[in-house]
């Protein structure tokens, strides 16, 4: 039985041969954050983890059902790893969140998208205002998925991607576990772009800097995982809708404060 994981440390645990030639997994501690950075680097590792090249970092949490403040160490420890990844000439952003805002497990996407502050139609009054002057351009879409639109999600983007013209897309989906203590613990963000769907075997196109002609940042959390008997059984926790309601929050402050270094967080707390 294959069970499908999104997350590249599950992924890497499950190869019988734990230490696979270029992959390299580091493992540290920041404001009590477990972080996990999974190096995917050269083409065998990549055939073998089924995943492609670049990194992976996951950062292990208090499940989100459990009350907490989003300004608390975890905005810190996020945005910080967002940064981490961003191309150093990146100041043009496109937030795309990926889903289905009618099915709970799936809707993260949709709900993150509603909270980015959007600011790439402020342009004509960016250099008269100061405060304004001093934030990047950024734009937000949900995309729905192809059930609702008839388009695929990357066809989509793609078209936004031509119009807008960014320096990075940052694509936020639900992902799909293999073990429990994932399962709404974990944000997972890389550098390699997404496969939608493909975490519960429904594979869609893959959007990435190919597909897109820019570098693309992919942020998720596990909302569901596969029971180990029967891996066309999906499974979600009882507390979804406020899971993904306070998961979408965090994300979204994380990468608003990711992308807009020169605003305070309080601001995008308003919009969480």
């Amino acid at each position: 039985m294959n069970l499908r994981t999104d997350i590249a440390h599950e992924r890497q645990e499950t190869i019988p041969k734990n230490n696979v030639d270029g992959v390299v997994v580091s493992k540290w501690t920041e404001e009590e954050t477990e972080i996990t950075l999974t190096e995917i680097k050269t083409n065998e590792a990549e055939k073998i983890m089924d995943k492609p090249k670049g990194k992976y970092i996951t950062l292990k949490l208090p499940e989100f059902s459990h009350e907490s403040e989003l300004t608390d160490g975890r905005l810190d420890v996020l945005t910080k790893q967002i940064r981490s990844l961003l191309p150093e000439k990146a100041k043009t952003f496109l937030v795309a969140g990926l889903g289905n805002e009618n099915i709970t497990p799936d809707a993260l996407g949709p709900l993150c998208a509603s909270k980015i502050l959007s600011t790439r139609h402020f342009e004509n009054v960016l250099e008269d205002d100061l405060f304004l002057s001093k934030l990047n351009p950024v734009s937000a879409i949900s995309t729905g998925v192809l059930g609702q639109t008839g388009i695929e999600t990357a066809e989509y983007i793609k078209g936004i991607v031509k119009i807008v013209k960014p320096d990075l897309v940052m694509i936020v989906d639900a992902l799909a576990a293999i073990k429990k203590s994932n399962l709404c613990k974990t944000i997972q963000i890389t550098n390699t772009g997404i496969t939608p769907g493909s975490g519960v075997g429904n594979y869609r196109k893959t959007i990435d800097k190919e597909t897109l002609g820019v570098p693309v940042i992919s942020i998720g959390v596990p909302t569901v995982i596969s029971l180990e008997n029967d891996e066309n059984m999906i499974v979600t926790p009882r507390e979804i809708d406020t899971i993904v309601k306070r998961a979408s929050s965090l994300i979204a402050m994380g990468i608003n404060c990711a992308i807009q270094p020169s605003a305070d967080a309080e601001l995008f707390l308003a919009l969480s």
